[in-house]
């Protein structure tokens, strides 16, 4: 008896965790948590959508990570845009 298990999305779950990390890293300050923070999070929003895709292409395989590094992304953006990284 062998089961097919199909294969999981692991771009999505990379997304996620550098997602993750760039919104970890996002409140040091004295510049050091927008180029780590800010930098991850473009790195993951690339991620994101090429796991999007690859999550379209098999029905849906893998969306919700992608949906919670869309969060952390848009967290870390909005971090960075009220001055975290830089001030804080």
């Amino acid at each position: 008896m062998s089961s097919t298990v199909a294969p999981s999305n692991p771009s999505a779950w990379a997304a996620f965790w550098v997602a993750l990390a760039g919104l970890v890293l996002m409140p040091i300050p004295l510049f050091i948590g927008l180029i780590l923070g800010g930098g991850l999070s473009i790195v993951a929003a690339i991620l994101a959508v090429i796991a999007l895709l690859k999550g379209l292409a098999r029905s849906g395989k893998g969306i919700a990570p992608v949906v919670f590094a869309a969060i952390f992304i848009a967290l870390t953006w909005g971090g960075i845009s009220i001055g975290g990284g830089t001030i804080w």
